[in-house]
């Protein structure tokens, strides 16, 4: 098969989509499809991301003004040009590539009005949704979040389309399934030595420093072993490793990271945000002590904390809720250990290979 992702990255945007639409990406390689990337240069990030990884690149041009992309609410000007615009630009892009037989794409700023454009240069569409909040009109809807429903996209989708629905098909590398057991195996003790810190690709808001000084306000710290993973494009790294100088604790400042399901695995508590790596961490079954660092990913977090599989934390009272959740993990081992079998029981890895399967049949109906 032949298969174009559309899906762009940036400060604003985060480089989340971008990864899951690599993971699918190479399940679809492996199994011997054809893929292509098709963007709009919003910070320059997708040459450094997506190259790499020896995928071809159409780039769609720049955005308009650079003050389009605002604000992780405003979706409609993630785009950075008008709607037409890019749908017109897509469809050039594909009819150069003499079509795609699946067309993935991955952006708060696309629903069916450009989806119909852009439909007769393709075969079928995939759609990977978050919010539930537009129409879409495409063949296939992936939402890999917990709790998510046929009912939650009514009046959304048109009869035909197949909706994808929960972390069965969360779209996670295959290193995360290979190490489920092995991380699943020492987690029964509840004891926090090592703690990961993930705040996003970009941390935009360095939470991840607020997080570190509440940390070291906690008791009994000498022994903690603490991890920051920033992605290439954090604006925090030399401020963040000047901080790591003065905790009374060992932080290691790690970015771009290849070997993030080992540290995962590796880990006995992360502090996150409740992005796309959740699901990583409860493939791993990773007790996390979760933020939610962009109104998007409010719903995942708090289906996650509902089943159990993580704490929640206030963005603003990092510094008081942080000690408390400490103090009582400490107190109540049990805590953390129930966390991680919840966690655990959301996903199994595998999510991506699923996905693959369906694309498939889809094709060759």
């Amino acid at each position: 098969m032949k298969v174009a992702f559309r899906v762009d990255a940036s400060l604003t945007i985060g480089t989340g989509h971008t990864m899951r639409c690599l993971t699918l990406a190479d399940a679809l390689r492996n199994d011997g499809s054809d893929c292509v990337f098709i963007y709009r240069n919003h910070d320059e990030f997708e040459e450094e991301i997506i190259k790499p990884r020896g995928y071809q690149l159409f780039c769609l041009g720049g955005i308009e003004k650079k003050n389009n992309v605002i604000s992780s609410s405003e979706y409609s000007k993630w785009l950075g040009v008008d709607t037409q615009r890019d749908a017109e630009d897509t469809a050039n892009a594909l009819c150069r590539m003499g079509g795609v037989d699946w067309l993935v794409v991955d952006h708060y700023g696309i629903g069916a009005r450009w989806e119909a454009h852009v439909r007769q240069y393709c075969r079928r569409i995939l759609a990977i949704d978050d919010l539930a909040n537009r129409d879409h009109a495409v063949d296939v809807l992936l939402d890999q979040n917990l709790g998510k429903t046929t009912a939650d996209y009514t009046g959304r989708l048109h009869s035909g389309c197949t909706l994808l629905a929960g972390p069965y098909f969360a779209l996670l590398r295959p290193e995360f399934a290979s190490l489920r057991n092995e991380s699943l195996s020492h987690r029964r003790y509840g004891k926090v030595r090592n703690i990961l810190i993930t705040m996003g690709g970009v941390d935009f808001d360095n939470v991840s420093r607020t997080v570190l000084e509440a940390l070291s306000t906690c008791n009994n710290t000498q022994k903690l072993n603490i991890v920051v993973v920033l992605g290439t494009y954090s604006p925090w790294q030399e401020n963040l490793r000047k901080l790591s100088d003065t905790m009374p604790f060992r932080t290691d400042i790690r970015v771009n990271v290849q070997n993030m399901a080992q540290l995962m695995s590796k880990a006995d508590l992360a502090i996150g945000a409740a992005g796309s790596t959740t699901w990583e961490r409860c493939c791993l079954g990773l007790p996390t002590l979760q933020l939610i660092i962009a109104e998007n990913q409010r719903g995942i977090a708090e289906a996650l904390r509902d089943a159990g599989g993580a704490h929640m934390l206030s963005h603003k009272n990092l510094y008081e809720d942080i000690p408390y959740v400490m103090n009582k993990i400490e107190k109540n081992p049990e805590y953390l250990i129930q966390m991680s079998k919840a966690a655990a029981a959301v996903t199994d890895g595998f999510g991506a290979r699923r996905v693959v399967q369906k694309l498939n049949e889809g094709i060759f109906l």
